[in-house]
């Protein structure tokens, strides 16, 4: 099987490594990946501007390796479109330093990337590890993504799915079992003040969350309880309950 491997954390990242690490051993990888850090870029792709590819190496993979001056939705589109001669089977997305549960699918150019591929028609996955006090074990992330591939492959192919899979920072034993639920609530990030400008503007960043209770049977809910989550994505944002009420209006 040939997987595509993307992320939205740079093709130095960590998260990239350890997880060709543990896929090449037996498929075959195309590593397709940001030159730099690109979160939180959602589904943006590049058209004001050229995109720079350059082929380089990862420590420790063998696999080839490409970054691109761009987005990870820019990531899947070069690989697929000019990069990769023979079909690929299966995308992969991650590993992201970081949570991608509740609303933050939205935001999440790991997430995004692996949505992108499922426009071009292909089964994908997005694996995102909790980040807690500064630690991050991307190890066992690769470990349940591997697993679940090998467990679903067949279905994944098949049934062109689109899985994001979120894996709470915890010893291995402690992990109490995968649960698969539905996205969770908003948890808002907020903008403090860091200083004002010479004409008096505020200077605003990004900062912290807002404390939330999550709701049962989520995936914020089930990570906090120590469980690995998956959940089922698609694209297509239509409401499809609210058509025909909509159709009545005109």
């Amino acid at each position: 099987m040939r997987i595509l491997l993307v992320n939205d954390d740079g093709i130095n990242s960590e998260g990239i490594r350890v997880l060709a690490e543990e896929l090449e051993k037996d498929y075959e990888l195309i590593i397709v990946a940001p030159e730099d850090q690109r979160s939180a870029q959602s589904q943006a792709i590049t058209i004001s501007k050229s995109l720079i590819v350059k082929e380089t190496e990862i420590k420790g993979i063998k696999s080839k390796a490409y970054s691109v001056s761009g987005t990870p939705a820019d990531c899947v589109r070069v690989a697929l479109d000019k990069l990769i001669e023979e079909p690929v089977d299966f995308v992969i997305s991650g590993i992201n330093t970081g949570l991608n549960a509740g609303m933050d699918v939205l935001y999440s150019g790991t997430v995004s990337a692996a949505i992108e591929a499922n426009i071009y028609k292909l089964p994908s996955m997005a694996l995102s590890a909790e980040w807690k006090d500064g630690k991050i074990d991307y190890y066992l992330a690769a470990k349940y993504g591997r697993y679940i591939l090998e467990k679903a492959k067949d279905d994944f192919i098949k049934n062109n799915i689109v899985l994001s899979i979120n894996t709470p920072y915890l010893e291995g034993e402690e992990v109490k079992g995968i649960k698969v639920c539905k996205i969770g609530d908003i948890v808002y990030d907020y903008y403090t003040v860091e200083s004002y400008g010479e004409n008096g503007e505020k200077i605003l960043k990004l900062h912290g969350r807002q404390d939330v209770d999550f709701q049962e049977d989520t995936d914020r809910y089930y990570l906090s309880k120590g469980y690995v989550t998956i959940t089922p994505l698609h694209y297509d944002l239509t409401n499809f309950n609210l058509i025909d009420k909509v159709k009545s209006w005109l």
